[in-house]
Formats: structure tokens, sequence, C-alpha cells
């Protein structure tokens, strides 16, 4: 840096003193004066963890990922502070420097002129020495105020973007977020982007810090040291408490708020999440990226450093499939001219590492010397392209002797979403996508509506529900107007406190536990907690005709992003009788689903087994029996709630259970009535 020359790389506190003290001591020595520095800045360091597949692929392939192959490629890469993580970023502060640099420059002179004895004035010869000692101090001051003037720069863009985006967000904070897009870059955003933004502002302060260090430990260096006055002492240069106040209580704040902030565990769900909605609704990346979603009410966007962060994810995991589609799209971006904080060559490496994978050496030769055509000197790509070649080399000698269809067709599915463990999948998300209803003509004839008294009870003979059949066998069926958007709101309010992560039970051990196929978080609302509760328990009472004495407490959910529960059973099956023993009730008998939220796609409520699908509508209730009359366990009843493609979705269920219903629902006379 032209007037600066001396280079100080600060990690930490220690290490600036140690840094300065070294300068001070040089300068003590009489080993030059400040004047005339020469040498350069630092260079930029090479990739933090950020390479693909780390080693070379052939070690890979021998063991797994080595420390040097997976490992290093799931590592966070250098980006621009405002996109790095906090946590896998080594600080390198460039700006805290100059001012330490300043800071000895001045400390080196004032040392200097002290061995002289003040005689100076005895000399205009040696005066002229103070005229470029003067000079080089301005140059570099001006030099800092320029970094200084590009680092608040870059401070307020953000600080006016934040503005405009939680001006429109906290309008309506539950419409922002029904679009997936505003969920995810939100969760990456206080996960990544506030704490690195909160470093940069916390540069200014430690600088101040380290300078005040590498002061005092100069000084004893000095034999006459010279303590500088306080600022207020110099004309025209003053303490701005005002603007010290204002920077501590942002960083309190942020503190504060920081402990309440998405972790990458967070992230990576949400990103999952995003993954979930492409597969399940048949979305592909751009889609997703253009935010082009039905029902969305507020527009959003991926940007290029997004979608990356997306393929990363999937790359993390060991998801191929995923990590190319979304490299892809990052490419795609990339071309179109979209600004980036990352680089072509870093794609291209994760891509062609996922895609060789994935079987496809052809690609993978491909793509790699398009990385090598870009960054020739990369660390693994050239032994990495000799590998593919070679196994390319043998794969095509065995071709010549063994070329089979069935090879032919491998190669074309190698790109196809792979086999989960749900078996019905294919099912289960078509009727999502609202295709594969088997709700024929014939069907349809059978299903009413009418008015539901519930076998004339009192309260229902004044105002009976409007009852409306949704399926015949099984018979499910939905009631309008079941909840008041009063009560829903007062339930709301109470079960928000009390949400967590919901659970199912272990078939085995019966025992609640967190599983990846139920994304939602729930909360259990007991008739004490306010009359709303109890009258809501009452209404379901007088509907069904069932009791509520021996049913379990009212359950609220409320489903994230992507939120689902994949095919289940409600009741328990014969290989987990212990699953209610300790309710002592026996069974679940039947379930009352309320629905208190319209979504605007998604988040159907689906049964696999018969070909239906219910969609919520705020406000109405859909019921069913999971066990025959005979106590067995109505295998048709298999449901799952589809994802929540657009919307915010809330239900609440009540599950009646099999003791003290003996003679409301008698049993039947057959095993399957």
């Amino acid at each position: 840096m032209a007037g600066m020359g001396m280079s100080l790389v600060v990690r930490d506190p220690t290490r600036c003193r140690e840094a300065g003290t070294a300068y001070v001591q040089r300068v003590a020595s009489g080993s030059g004066l400040p004047r005339g520095f020469s040498g350069s800045e630092p260079g930029p360091g090479g990739p933090g963890g950020g390479g693909a597949g780390g080693g070379d692929v052939a070690a890979a392939q021998a063991g797994g990922a080595s420390d040097e192959g997976g490992a290093e490629h799931a590592g966070a890469t250098p980006r621009e502070v405002l996109e790095t993580p906090a946590a896998a970023r080594v600080q390198i502060l460039p700006f805290p420097i100059m001012e330490l640099q300043v800071l000895v420059l001045l400390m080196s002179w004032f040392g200097a002129l002290s061995r002289v004895q003040a005689e100076f004035f005895t000399s205009i010869g040696h005066m002229t020495d103070l005229i470029y000692a003067e000079k080089d101090l301005v140059q570099s001051l001006k030099e800092y105020i320029l970094v200084e003037e590009a680092k608040l720069s870059k401070i307020k863009s953000w600080a006016s973007k934040m503005e405009a985006l939680t001006s429109k967000s906290a309008a309506d904070p539950e419409g922002y977020l029904a679009h997936p897009v505003n969920a995810y870059k939100l969760v990456k955003r206080l996960n990544t982007e506030w704490p690195a933004l909160g470093d940069l502002v916390l540069q200014d302060s430690a600088a101040g810090d380290v300078g005040e260090e590498a002061r005092t430990d100069s000084d004893d260096l000095l034999s006459d040291p010279v303590v500088p006055p306080p600022p207020n002492s110099v004309p025209g240069i003053k303490s701005d408490l005002s603007s010290r106040c204002h920077l501590e209580g942002f960083v309190a704040n942020l503190s504060v708020q920081r402990q309440f902030f998405p972790t990458d565990e967070d992230e990576s769900g949400a990103a999952r999440a995003l993954m979930r909605l492409q597969d399940t609704y048949k979305l592909d990346p751009d889609t997703i990226s253009r935010g082009d979603l039905p029902g969305t009410k507020y527009q959003a966007v991926l940007s290029v450093d997004d979608c990356f962060g997306m393929g990363r994810s999937a790359y993390n995991e060991g998801d191929y499939y995923h990590t190319v589609l979304w490299m892809e799209q990052v490419l795609k971006q990339l071309d179109a001219g979209e600004e980036a904080t990352i680089t072509k060559s870093l794609v291209l490496d994760y891509l062609s590492y996922a895609v060789f994978q994935l079987g496809d050496l052809h690609r993978a030769v491909e793509l790699t010397r398009r990385l090598l055509s870009l960054d020739p000197s990369h660390e693994r790509a050239g032994g990495n392209l000799r590998y593919f070649e070679r196994l390319l080399e043998e794969e095509r000698e065995k071709s010549l002797f063994n070329q089979t269809e069935a090879g032919l067709a491998t190669q074309e599915n190698l790109y196809e979403r792979p086999v989960d463990y749900l078996p019905e999948r294919d099912v289960y998300e078509s009727l999502c996508r609202g295709e594969g209803v088997k709700l024929t003509p014939r069907r349809q004839k059978k299903l009413f509506c009418r008015y539901h008294h519930g076998n004339r009870v009192p309260q229902l003979l004044i105002a009976p529900f409007k009852e409306e059949d949704e399926w015949d066998s099984p018979h499910i069926v939905r009631y309008y107007d079941v909840m008041s958007d009063e009560e829903i709101e007062r339930i709301k309010e109470i079960a928000k406190p009390k949400l967590a992560r919901a659970t199912v039970r272990d078939p085995k051990t019966g025992v609640l536990t967190v599983a990846s196929y139920r994304v939602s978080k729930s909360s259990w609302l007991e008739e004490d907690d306010d009359p709303v509760v109890a009258r809501v328990n009452r209404r379901m009472q007088h509907i069904t005709g069932l009791t509520v004495k021996t049913a379990e407490l009212l359950q609220v959910a409320n489903y994230g992003m992507g939120g689902q529960y994949e095919p289940h059973f409600d009741f328990s099956r014969s290989d987990e009788q212990d699953a209610f023993k300790r309710l002592g009730t026996g069974n679940r008998v039947a379930t009352f689903l309320n629905y208190m939220s319209d979504v605007e796609a998604g988040g159907a409520t689906v049964f696999p087994d018969l070909g239906a699908a219910i969609w919520p509508k705020k406000g109405t209730a859909v019921f069913w029996y999971n066990l025959l009359r005979s106590g067995e366990g109505d295998y048709r009843t298999r449901h799952a709630a589809c994802p929540v493609l657009v919307g915010c979705k809330w239900v609440s269920n009540k599950w009646f259970h099999e003791r003290g219903q003996e003679f409301l629902r008698p049993c039947g006379t057959t095993e399957v009535d």
C-alpha cells in the first residue's frame, strides 16, 4: 500500500500486540525512520476448506471421504463478509490493520523525537524531515479514511436493504413467510449474514482495544516513553462519545438477539424443506429461484449465492441428485450475468464431483476440463481429471466386450430421483398435487350434504352443523363452521408459547420421539388453560356422539417450511400393542381434525390407499373412525399431511379412545362392520 509499506495481519489482540511491539522495537533501535516505507499488503489467501472433494478422487473412492476429501469440500468457502458464516471463517481484520499502522507510525515518531532532545528547532535542515514525515501521515490517514468509508458504505447499503425488507415483512409476518423462499432467506440471513455484519462492525472497537495494548507494550520498550495527550486536548479533534454509545448499543442488541437466531441445523432444515417441495410438487430449481409459486402474495427470488447454499447443503448430506440440480441453476444464473460472490470455478468443482458420484464419468471429465480452463492451477482438478480419464478408459474397454441394454438404461437414469424408504411415495405425492384422486362419478353419487344434529343432541337440535361426505368407505365427513375466527385466534394465542417439535410414538417402546418425516410443532391444551378449549371439546363431543373423558388432550399443530407428516396410522397396530398402555384407555377409535387456517397451496390431507385428498378450509373439520366396530384397525385410514407449498397451516385434533365408548359406539355383528 502506498505510503504504508508495512503489513500487519491481525488475527487476535495478542498477535496485534506482538506485531506492533516488534515494529516499535525496530524503530527504537535506530533501524530506520518511518519515511519511505516500502512493501506491499498480503495477498488473498487460498480457499479455506471450500474445495470439492478435497484430496484426489481416487483416495475418496478407495476409502470414503478422506480428511482432505469430502470433509474439506463440506466446509465453508471464502465469500463476501456479509455472506460468510462467522463460525466458518478465520477472522483476518483488514480495516483495523490500517488503524494500527497509523497508531504505530505516530508512536514511533514520538519515540524518535524524544531521543533528539527537542533540538529540531535549531536546524532547518533537520526540520525538513518533519515535512516528509507529516506528508506520510496525511497519506496514510487518507487511505485509512477511504477504507473506512468503503466499509461504512457497505454497512449503510445493507441497512437500507434490510429496512425496506423488514418494513414489508413486519406488516404481515405470516403472509410474508407463507412464501417458502422468503422463509428460507430469513433463516439464512439470521444464521449467516447478520452475525457476519456484526463482525464487520466490531472490527472498529476491536482495533481500538488492540491499539491500546500495542501502545502500552511499546512504552515499556522506549527509554523515554511519550504518552499521547487525550484527543480533546488537540484543537479540532474531539471524541465522539455519542457514536461510541450507539455502537455499543447495536452490539449489545445483536448479542442478545443472537441467542435466539436460527442455527446451522435450521438453515440445513430450511434447505431440505425447499428440496422436499421441489420433489413433491415437481418444481424445477428455476421455478423456485424465481419464486414463481401458486397463491403467493409476496415476490421472492433466490440469488446465485442462495442457490449455491442450497446445492452445498445437499452436497454436505451426500445428496448428489439435488447437488447437481442446484449447482446447474447456479451456473445458469451466473451465465445470465447475475452478480455473485462465488465463482464459476468453485461451482464446477462441486458439480464435477457430484456427477462423478452419480456415475456420469463423461460429464465429470467435461466439467473438470472447464474448471481447469478457468483455473489452470486448481489444487485438485488436475489429479481428478487424470483419475476420471483413467476410469473412463477402463469403462470403454469393458464396454467393447460387454455392452448391454441394461447398462445403457442405467446410464439414462443417472439423474433420476433415488428411491427412498416410503413404498407409496409416488402415490402419496401425486395425491398432494391433486393427481390420481379416485373420486369417480359413481362414487361421487354416493356423497351427500346434510344437517347434522348428533343423534338429536339438544344443543344441536337448535343449531345443527352442516355435514358433507368426503368419502363413502371408510366414511369420512367434513363439518362446516365448527370453530369461529375468534376461537381459532384464541387457541393459537394459547398454543404458541407451548409449541415444541412434534413427536411420533416409537412402535417398539411407545416412547415419543422426533422424526424427520414429521415436520411441525405442536402443543397440548387442557380445558383449564382457557374456557374456549373446554367449549371446543364439548362441541366435538356433541358432533361425534363420543365422550371426551377418555380422549387425549387437544393437540394444536403448526406446520413450518414444507411442513408435512408422511403416511401413518393414528391407531396402534398388533406389533405395537403397548403404544397407549400408559393411558389405560385402549386404542384410538376416531380422529377429529380441525382446520384452523386456509392454505394457499399444498397441505392437503391424503389417504394413499383410498386415493382420497381433502383440502384445508378454515373453520371446517373432518372426522373418521380408525377402528372397525370389532375393534380391529381399519388399515384404509393410513393418511398423511402433504407438505405446505405456500401458506401457514394450523390444525388442532382430538383423538378419541375406546374406553367409555362401549355404549356410544356398540360393537358390530361381524369383524368388518
